[in-house]
């Protein structure tokens, strides 16, 4: 079986299951089955299908599993968000069919993206001024206490989320000119000398910068980490990342007594999930958090079932704030239990097992690094959201990738597909 129709069977296989959860949990609502609700994943079948033709023209070597798992991280996210309100699922499928059209965009007229490495330093400004624009006034939006979004008209969206894919695109080819440099180690324990830590100083520096103006300690744990990944990958130098943890630790210390939106934040973590004394603010700051590990610790082994959880008021209203977004992760383990929740981990898994075997394959420093930080992106971010929802990290206000609603970041992570299906489709071309 050739790779591109092995990648249609796949996608056929997920089809079935979005109808299979789309019916579901029409079910649960109505005691009908509704061709409404087949119609959600019929349109959402035919978008893939159509960006797979476009795979079999323009990367016919590409990787086969990675448009698959996409799609089948997009129909979890887009079925629990039927669940809690149909509306809502029908502007993510919109956002969906945007990252779509922008996927197709980037694989056809992007026809070597070895090109972005000449604009890397463009692309690393670029990076800077979107990770800039909430603070600037008139146009920063504070949600949930966090400052990540910018309105612009009736538009309201996270430049954080496009900024990560520059500043990945801007380090693969920052680290790889600069590898060797980094790689020398002086004295006794061949750690390298100071000079040779400005760059890690620089970006620890701006991570903070970020976690100082956002109020958020996700986003700057996030850019820091995908930073220190891909150092790592350029370098193999363990002792990057232990003063980078270092470094980020004690940054974050000193900011948890000067911001009082970190200091809440650790303080709820503290306080409601590792004693759930009764120091928790359940009705209070904590709530969001409190209703969430309820929610999990609810869902059992196999969950209630989709549409038969306990997610929604008699009103149509969420028990969590933001179930749709920063807490969709509790929505689904308390419908499919520890066994969905963690099938939802493992897709992840897979995901990043894809993305780094691309990465390993690579001959070139560039697609090699470049690889291995989109990757890295999409795993760092999904554990820091799946460990905040369900209490192992202090809360942040990040997206799980490809399943919770927002239109931004579907669209960047459909961009961070693509680039990673084109490193694919050429590492495969020169091995074969």
């Amino acid at each position: 079986m050739t790779l591109r129709n092995r990648e249609l069977v796949n996608l056929l296989l997920v089809g079935l299951l979005t109808a299979a959860g789309f019916t579901a949990v029409y079910i649960a609502r109505q005691d009908v089955v509704s061709a409404g609700s087949l119609s959600y994943a019929a349109f959402f079948l035919a978008v893939f299908v159509a960006a797979h033709v476009i795979l079999r023209f323009a990367l016919p070597d590409a990787d086969p599993f990675l448009l698959p798992l996409g799609g089948l991280l997009t129909a979890v996210g887009l079925t629990m968000i039927y669940r809690i309100d149909p509306d809502l699922a029908l502007r993510q499928g919109l956002w969906v069919v945007v990252g779509l059209a922008a996927f197709a965009l980037l694989v056809v007229f992007v026809r070597d993206y070895r090109l972005l490495d000449r604009y890397k330093y463009i692309l690393g400004l670029m990076a800077i001024l979107l990770l800039a624009l909430p603070a600037v006034p008139h146009f920063g939006r504070t949600i949930n206490g966090a400052n990540l979004w910018v309105g612009i008209g009736g538009i309201v969206f996270q430049p954080g989320e496009f900024a990560k894919v520059l500043l990945v695109i801007f380090l693969a080819g920052y680290l790889r000119d600069n590898r060797e440099m980094l790689s020398i180690g002086t004295g006794r324990f061949g750690i390298p000398s100071l000079k040779h830590f400005g760059p890690l100083l620089v970006i620890w520096g701006g991570a903070m910068l970020v976690l100082f103006q956002t109020n958020d300690l996700g986003g700057g744990l996030l850019y820091f980490s995908i930073f220190l990944a891909m150092l790592w990958v350029a370098t193999a130098r363990w002792q990057y990342v232990v003063v980078g943890l270092g470094l980020f630790a004690a940054g974050a210390y000193a900011l948890y007594h000067v911001t009082p939106h970190v200091r809440e934040r650790v303080s709820i973590w503290l306080d409601c999930s590792w004693t759930f004394s009764s120091a928790c603010p359940v009705y209070d700051q904590g709530y969001q958090l409190a209703q969430s590990i309820y929610a999990i610790s609810g869902g059992g082994f196999f969950g209630q079932g989709l549409g038969r959880g306990v997610l929604l008021t008699a009103e149509g209203n969420t028990y969590i704030p933001y179930l749709e977004t920063d807490f969709i992760y509790a929505g689904i383990a308390q419908e499919l239990g520890l066994a969905g929740a963690a099938g939802l981990v493992l897709l992840y898994v897979v995901f990043c097992y894809r993305g780094f075997k691309i990465a390993l394959q690579a001959s070139d420093g560039f697609s090699k690094l470049l690889a291995a930080g989109l990757t890295a992106a999409i795993g760092i971010q999904a554990f820091i959201i799946m460990g905040g929802v369900s209490g192992l990290i202090p809360l942040t206000g990040i997206t799980l990738p490809f399943v919770s609603y927002g239109g931004s970041s579907v669209v960047a992570n459909f961009g961070i597909l693509a680039l990673l299906l084109m490193i694919s489709d050429r590492v495969n071309r020169e091995r074969s």
